[in-house]
């Protein structure tokens, strides 16, 4: 489904976000990628769907070549690709049902949208990812009173309205406390195994990468440095992914076990 072959972006401060990282990722399939700041996860989700350009190596999404892509291939692609946000990106004067039918917007026509004018179908299609994340009831409230887990909530919906092939969620939880962050990651992890949409998940906490990772990538300095399944991840998997001791700022609870 996603395949990276020798993917290297090069950034003109000469960095590399990526170095050289070739992966297969296949179809339905939920990893949960870990790392440092810095380490090359944002590059990564952004460069499955187009965002940030490889400077070098090759990037596959369903058979495609993305890096061989114009702008409205580019544009189609992302259609199919939902992102899901640390910071929501919500509108928070909208109603929550109006931003999730953004996910619909590739599908339809610019005056139905300008004037909210929503084929049923479509209408149907958003109540139901809403119901996926149990926010069904609040579809006509504003953005602006939802806490923080609704909001995200919100924003798997709007993904999932897109019919995506691909979900990308780039530090979704990061803003979260932790009964909100395992209701968020439960929430993401029941629509990967009922829908089989592949699922790539940036987390910076590791318990919570243990817990929903049936599959762990570890990027520094934007090389995979360790590719294999949650169970086998202990804390000295991390501390080598790391390069350093793991402290209390990497797990979500203190009293969390990662061996």
């Amino acid at each position: 489904m996603i395949r990276l072959v020798d993917a290297t972006v090069e950034y003109p401060n000469g960095t590399r976000g990526l170095d050289k990282v070739s992966l297969d990722i296949p179809k339905g399939e939920l990893v949960v990628v870990v790392g440092l700041s810095g380490a090359g996860k944002s590059t990564l989700i952004r460069a499955i769907n187009g965002l940030v350009p490889l400077t070098a190596g090759e990037l596959y999404v369903d058979d495609r070549p993305v890096h061989q892509m114009n702008r409205r291939q580019l544009r189609d692609l992302r259609a199919e690709v939902g992102m899901i946000f640390q910071g929501f990106n919500l509108v928070d004067r909208s109603t929550v049902l109006n931003n999730v039918m953004m996910g619909r917007l590739h599908h339809l026509p610019t005056w139905r949208t300008l004037f909210s004018l929503y084929p049923s179908a479509d209408l149907d299609i958003a109540a139901e990812s809403l119901e996926r994340v149990g926010m069904l009831e609040r579809a006509h409230s504003r953005a602006t009173a939802l806490s923080g887990g609704q909001r995200q909530r919100v924003g798997i919906a709007r993904a999932l309205a897109q019919q995506p092939k691909v979900i990308l969620a780039d530090e979704p939880v990061a803003s979260l406390d932790p009964p909100t962050s395992h209701a968020v990651m439960q929430h993401m992890q029941s629509i990967n195994h009922a829908l089989g949409i592949t699922t790539v998940i940036n987390l910076h906490f590791l318990d919570l990468a243990v817990a929903y990772g049936e599959r762990i990538i570890g990027l520094r300095d934007g090389r995979v440095v360790f590719d294999g399944k949650g169970s086998e991840c202990t804390p000295a998997v991390f501390e080598g992914i790391y390069g350093r001791s793991l402290t209390s700022d990497d797990t979500l609870s203190d009293e969390a076990s990662l061996g």
